[in-house]
């Protein structure tokens, strides 16, 4: 049973990281952007759920909500203020940037709540289930999880492909330049998309935060590097291929700290990581596109 036991964990797991994922490839796949800040919008919404919650006395879902909105507000601002004046500069100049946001964000929650690590309250209700006389437990954070990020990927999934909006985000992917030929409001729908994904980073907080109880500063650092590392695992750009490079980064990981090493299983991850792409450079679900010179 304990092999059932770390899949489920493993399950779990993977689904915070596919929430996070389905942002990074949103963003990317979309603007052509990586927001390493993405990691930092994470921590600040497991804070605004938190505060909503200990300070304020609300319910979870309202929490939920206020994070959400919260988030959506910053990823839109990161995107106006950092990242819209260097839409034609080279791609260092939008990582450094990145970078810069990230240590921003970092430090004001550093200001704001100081380093002392918050205990958080788990916003999931739904109590374990007990299989086998008790010998597998399904955590109510894991089945939470789990639903939670296969109902984001199917909608996001119908979204960008039946909905006017999504399919301008699909036209702005393709030909940014025929798209506003087109009549397609360029800033709006990277700005939409940046809301999307911050939208998701909330989510993605407060979930993670409900399964590891800790709540600091630095709490979206390592989460949002693994989720990055699961975008390109499954194909950055491709929403399914978010979604089963997160499941498999944390099967991988979880499995690791049961069967091998706790202290290397973040090397094994990466290490599979690189197999994956010396083995298919666009990652598993990724497509390779051919550019005319």
């Amino acid at each position: 049973m304990s092999v059932l036991n770390n899949l489920i964990g493993g399950l779990s797991l993977g689904s915070v990281y596919a929430i996070i994922a389905l942002g990074y490839t949103m963003v990317y796949g979309i603007a052509k952007m990586l927001n390493f800040a993405h990691g930092d919008v994470i921590m600040i919404g497991g804070y605004m759920c938190f505060c909503a919650m200990q300070y304020l006395g609300l319910p979870p879902v309202v929490g939920i909500l206020i994070a959400m909105v919260v988030c959506t507000v910053l990823g839109v601002l990161i995107e106006s203020l950092a990242y819209r004046p260097l839409r034609g500069a080279p791609s260092l100049a939008v990582l450094i940037t990145a970078i810069g946001v990230s240590y921003y964000l970092q430090n004001a929650a550093l200001l704001i709540w100081s380093s002392n690590p918050k205990s958080f309250t788990s916003v999931v209700a739904l109590e374990p289930i007990q299989l086998a006389a008790g010998r597998l437990t399904v955590t109510g954070e894991a089945i939470v999880t789990i639903i939670a990020a296969v109902v984001i990927m199917t909608a996001l999934t119908i979204f960008t492909s039946r909905t006017k909006m999504g399919k301008a985000m699909r036209a702005v992917s393709e030909d940014r330049g025929a798209a506003q030929l087109m009549g397609i409001n360029i800033n709006r729908t990277i700005s939409m998309t940046f809301a999307i994904g911050a939208a998701l980073a909330a989510i993605a907080g407060v979930l993670y935060c409900s399964a590891y109880p800790t709540l600091s500063p630095t709490t979206g650092s390592l989460p949002g590097i693994k989720a990055f590392t699961a975008a390109v695992f499954g194909g950055i750009g491709s929403i399914p291929g978010a979604m089963l490079g997160g499941i498999l980064l944390g099967i991988i990981e979880i499995f690791s700290n049961a069967y091998i090493s706790t202290q290397l299983s973040d090397a094994i991850v990466f290490a599979v990581l690189i197999i994956v792409l010396l083995i298919k450079p666009t990652g598993l679900l990724g497509k390779k596109i051919r550019e005319k010179v």
